[in-house]
């Protein structure tokens, strides 16, 4: 099973989410959000490269590559004007992805009859366009923070061979809820033009 890149404790470090979640049921959004945001985002050869360099429990591993901590975890840098960056870090792009799938797909649970929203006795819950704004919200300050992933990226290529800028990533990354079929034939794959490809071919991955 892949590597968690946060658990619920680096999420409540920028959420501030009830205590009576249980983390198994967390996991579940920041697994997707990890696959179907951060993946696409990342391209497939620098995310799975990433994810060596981390435990099964979410942390970096001690010996991995300090560009690759920068990367993560943050830290300040010069851009190619002379200007200090400070660099936040993946961790608050993934949170803030998880925390839109949260939104969108906690209220429901699927039982032996089938899909169930849950009732409170002493809550109401949001209406569904309540939910698809909070939505929104979320999404929308997950790609201000992947914005500042890509800035960093740009201001550092050679440190990150393996990453390729490529424009389909902002048109990808949507605020709204959305459903989106796998196209298999070019989701993901080389485009002809190498100077803006994020993707690389599978078979080049290992």
């Amino acid at each position: 099973m892949t590597s968690l890149l946060i658990t619920a404790e680096t999420f409540q470090q920028f959420e501030d989410i009830s205590i009576n979640i249980k983390p198994e049921r967390l996991t579940v959004f920041i697994r997707k959000a990890q696959e179907l945001d951060v993946k696409p985002f990342l391209g497939y050869p620098l995310y799975y490269q990433l994810l060596k360099y981390f435990d099964t429990d979410g942390l970096i591993k001690n010996d991995a590559p300090q560009v690759y901590k920068k990367l993560f975890n943050g830290g300040e840098y010069t851009d190619g004007y002379g200007n200090l960056i400070a660099y936040e870090g993946i961790a608050p792009t993934l949170v803030y992805f998880t925390f839109a799938r949260f939104i969108e797909g906690n209220g429901v649970h699927y039982t032996a009859t089938g899909p169930v929203i849950k009732q409170y006795d002493n809550a109401q819950s949001v209406s569904t366009q309540d939910q698809i704004k909070l939505v929104q919200q979320q999404r929308s300050v997950a790609n201000a923070h992947a914005n500042e992933v890509e800035k960093f990226l740009m201001d550092n290529q050679a440190d990150y061979p393996l990453w390729r800028y490529n424009e389909r990533n902002k048109s990808a990354r949507q605020s709204g809820t959305r459903i989106r079929g796998i196209d298999r034939t070019s989701y993901n794959a080389p485009t002809g033009v190498p100077e803006i490809d994020n993707y690389f071919a599978y078979d080049n991955l290992f």
